[in-house]
């Protein structure tokens, strides 16, 4: 069951839901294609859902392994992993060109099955299905997927800063919210395991 921080507002899934999650698209089907990609992307980013619908072909750097994400004036660069650059190549030449249903300048990356961008109301209903799909409970939201990202990577390690730049926050003090469930995380760790405690 996703795991809700303690006197927080947000659901933050596991890394077994997060698998659970990603193996659900049928990867026959363009449509599953489409949403496989979709949902690495937006696991591999952390982008806000809006940021993901309105990624355009030419904000994918596939050798390079990195996207390129416009917010209110501002650019940033994130970095993806290798499956989600598979992912995203798999779905660009095998499922996009039948989604575009024979147009050929529309420059969104991700379309809906009319060939135009998939809308944010859209893709909750996507992530939705998936997440009933896999058991995962009903309260899943592309922003928890956001994060799940932001707090899986600091619990292995990642720099704050470097994340701050990837969420896109402009203020350090945005975080407060992560490091502030780690530590909690990590008070209730320790009492679980000390054997004085």
């Amino acid at each position: 069951k996703a795991e809700k921080p303690k006197n927080q507002s947000f659901e933050i899934m596991s890394h077994d839901e997060i698998e659970l999650l990603l193996a659900q698209p049928n990867l026959s089907t363009p449509k599953g294609l489409r949403d496989r990609a979709m949902l690495e992307v937006l696991y591999a980013t952390g982008m806000r859902v809006s940021e993901v619908c309105s990624l355009g072909l030419k904000d994918v750097n596939l050798k390079h392994s990195y996207i390129f994400c416009h917010t209110g004036g501002k650019e940033r660069v994130i970095p993806i992993y290798p499956i989600a650059v598979d992912c995203l190549k798999n779905y660009i030449e095998n499922a996009r060109p039948t989604l575009l249903k024979g147009q050929t300048k529309n420059p969104v990356l991700f379309l809906n099955t009319g060939g135009e961008e998939l809308s944010r109301q859209g893709f909750w209903k996507v992530l939705k299905r998936y997440a009933t799909d896999a058991g995962i409970p009903a309260n899943i939201t592309p922003h928890t997927l956001r994060h799940s990202f932001a707090t899986h990577l600091l619990e292995n390690g990642a720099d704050i800063h470097d994340l701050r730049e990837i969420l896109g926050h402009s203020d350090i003090s945005s975080m407060h919210v992560y490091t502030k469930y780690l530590k909690e995380k990590m008070r209730t760790n320790y009492i679980k395991h000390h054997p004085r405690a």
